[in-house]
């Protein structure tokens, strides 16, 4: 690995203020909504390929369910963070995480540790990117499914990864 660091502004956000209160969560998201502020997760120069959408889409409810753990109570984390995930696999042939930032996104993708399911997540079920949250997550919600539409539109404008 070569020291990844987080830089994304949404996810890591969510992810500090879990000991705040839902309202201040969903405040969050709504504010980088309005003004046009996305994730890493969020910017790149192509949508991904819809049938690697759908398979990193089928994949996340699948380890959800495999791993008794939940989506976010706001689908539009869980919907980011997918289309994040298909990027990467389009991008890198590989569904590296997409909520921190890399020196070089091919070898960190070719070393695997942070590709989805990534060892954190194995190992102890903690997810950086909040798209596998344990029941004692206070953003937990209750769904373990979230529609191919859902993710479409919830991540509708949003432009990539970052190159």
């Amino acid at each position: 690995m070569s020291g990844s660091v987080c830089s994304c502004s949404t996810v890591c956000t969510l992810k500090g203020v879990q000991r705040r209160s839902y309202a201040a969560f969903k405040s969050s998201i709504l504010s980088l909504r309005r003004n046009g502020r996305q994730s890493t997760a969020t910017r790149a120069s192509s949508d991904p390929d819809t049938k690697t959408l759908e398979t990193m889409r089928k994949f996340s409810e699948q380890y959800a369910r495999r791993t008794g753990t939940y989506f976010c109570v706001d689908k539009s984390v869980t919907a980011v963070v997918i289309k994040g995930l298909a990027e990467h696999k389009d991008e890198l042939g590989a569904p590296l995480c997409p909520c921190r930032h890399y020196d070089d996104k091919q070898l960190e993708a070719e070393q695997g540790f942070w590709n989805c399911p990534c060892v954190p997540m194995r190992e102890r079920k903690e997810c950086h990117c909040m798209l596998f949250l344990t029941e004692d997550n206070s953003f937990r919600g209750e769904d373990t499914t979230i529609s191919l539409e859902e993710v479409v539109e919830a991540t509708k404008g949003m432009s990539g990864v970052q190159p």
